[in-house]
């Protein structure tokens, strides 16, 4: 945790030191993320602010744009062949690892495959996949079944888990196993020996970095041009000192301000504070689909009656009806397949009484449900306390368990029964740029083979994979309707909202990118 006094007197004494000491302080930026990096594997993990870290540490094929676009990253050239069964990817030259040693073909195609160990997409394009080799030290070779025209988009996504390329000898880890060695290829070192568990997490600039030559920079595409020469990811978890450490200049940027505070950042006058990322945050509730009360599908369908999106929204982000939306479906608002088929079931009149004999109906009798309610983030916790409370308004037996997120994290991934060390929901979140489309986890209804909560929908598994096939707009939105006519039956999940988080910088940083937090393109004023 930051200690204010001593943070205090550190800037006290940089500002009192002579212009070369200034001058290196300038080269630091220090951030608060939205809550501790627990995980630093990024393949093994779908968390974001593993992924952002994963994103300074290790480099990716193909990048995304501003405009949502796939772009070439660590590629430099693309041929089809054979009527689009066969992909030859040619890395660019002069791309290494931290370790000084060059990227080669073989450490991408063993990290490909690690990737597509854990990830939806990933699992789907290997599926399609005869042969996935190395020709030589600079050109990977995907021969396919059929064509696989999204094959950039799935190595080249901002979803988690990212498709990291890292050397074949960490690649050949287990991909349920964790890594501890983060050794890549990305603009910033990891600094394992400068990692403090629940107070900070340190990068340096790795110098051999080459960007990526032309174009314009853009969420992880184009040129990764990193001006500092050290990061500090800076562990707050209590608001108000985050708050007064931005407004005292002891740090840079604030990932996740709480809506209270807003008006305090916007009114200190040194500061910004901007919607950077224009998908939003969309909330759900998981629910563990192999243990009662949830296995049973009837009765998470009678708790899509129970839920009122404006009640989560104005918890997580105040009354100003701009910074949210209700009335959301399965699909991101204003992305081409967000549809409102069936949202009546969301947007119809309330009434918990109904909804109690549902419940009963449906033979629910009285079972625990183990909530686990991350408190060390705000949005976290305001989801879960009005989620706990909308729970047992509908008359079920609600185990409120507050947990860090870290915890979570690594709890949700137990199948086990409640008395096991289980769980029965969980409220999260992903990213609106996640629910663009139905290729990622929230989609994988496949049951234990699939993302947390292992909902099993043979309907909605094959839609999507129906999706991946689809040769134009019109088609991928016939099928995006029925993906959620199916949904409002088999209920993988249930959305709660979608609100748009502001991040807050100091006026001395210019050049941030749009989207989640990137630290290249970023640079202090002179």
């Amino acid at each position: 945790m930051l200690r204010r006094r001593g943070f205090i007197a550190a800037t006290a004494a940089v500002l009192a030191a002579p212009a070369i000491v200034r001058a290196e302080a300038s080269r630091v930026l220090k951030f608060i993320p939205q809550s501790d990096l627990t995980v630093i594997d990024p393949v093994w993990s779908t968390v974001y602010n593993t992924r952002n870290h994963g994103y300074m540490v290790f480099d990716t094929l193909f990048g995304m744009d501003g405009a949502y676009r796939i772009q070439p990253q660590m590629v430099g050239g693309v041929k089809l062949e054979e009527d689009g069964r066969r992909w030859d990817l040619t890395l660019r030259d002069g791309l290494l690892f931290h370790d000084g040693t060059p990227v080669l073909a073989r450490d991408c195609v063993a990290s490909i495959r690690r990737w597509a160990a854990r990830d939806a997409l990933g699992g789907t394009l290997m599926a399609a996949t005869d042969e996935l080799s190395a020709a030589d030290d600079q050109t990977i070779v995907f021969r396919l079944k059929k064509p696989f025209p999204r094959l950039p988009y799935a190595l080249g996504k901002t979803s988690t888990p990212m498709c990291a390329m890292m050397p074949e000898r960490l690649a050949a880890t287990d991909p349920f196993k964790q890594l501890t060695e983060m050794t890549g290829s990305g603009p910033y070192r990891f600094k394992a020996d400068e990692r403090r568990s629940g107070d900070r997490t340190v990068y340096e600039r790795f110098a051999q970095y080459r960007p990526r030559e032309g174009g314009t920079p853009g969420w992880t595409a184009g040129p990764k041009v990193a001006s500092f020469d050290r990061i500090e990811w800076i562990t707050i978890p209590d608001d108000s000192t985050a708050a007064g450490a931005l407004q005292a200049g002891e740090v840079d940027w604030w990932e996740l301000p709480t809506d209270d505070l807003l008006p305090v950042l916007r009114r200190a006058g040194k500061i910004q504070v901007e919607i950077k990322d224009p998908t939003g945050v969309m909330g759900f509730l998981r629910m563990n689909c192999l243990h009662p009360p949830f296995d049973n599908p009837a009765v998470r369908r009678a708790l899509l009656g129970a839920i009122v999106q404006e009640d989560y929204m104005t918890a997580i982000a105040g009354t100003d009806p701009k910074m949210w939306r209700t009335g959301v479906g399965v699909f991101c608002p204003g992305t081409d397949l967000a549809t409102d088929v069936g949202m009546e079931v969301l947007t119809g009149k309330r009434d918990l009484g109904r909804v109690k004999a549902e419940i009963r109906a449906a033979g629910y009798t009285d079972a625990q449900v183990a909530l686990m309610v991350p408190t060390d983030t705000h949005y976290r916790k305001a989801m879960g306390d009005v989620g706990a409370e909308m729970l047992r308004a509908s008359g079920m037996n609600v185990d409120y368990q507050a947990v860090d997120w870290g915890t979570a994290v690594v709890r949700r991934e137990n199948k086990g029964p409640v008395d096991k060390g289980g769980w029965s929901g969980l409220f999260t979140t992903l990213s609106g740029l996640d629910l663009q489309t139905p290729s990622g986890h929230a989609f994988r209804t496949n049951g234990e083979k699939g993302w947390f909560g292992w909902p099993d929908s043979p309907r909605i598994y094959a839609l999507r994979n129906e999706w991946l096939d689809a040769q134009d707009l019109a088609t991928e939105q016939r099928l995006a309707v029925e993906i959620q006519k199916q949904w409002w039956i088999d209920v993988p999940h249930i959305p709660i909202g979608q609100w748009f988080q502001p991040t807050a910088w100091r006026n001395g940083l210019t050049g941030m990118l749009d989207g989640f937090p990137i630290f290249w393109g970023i640079r202090r004023a002179a």
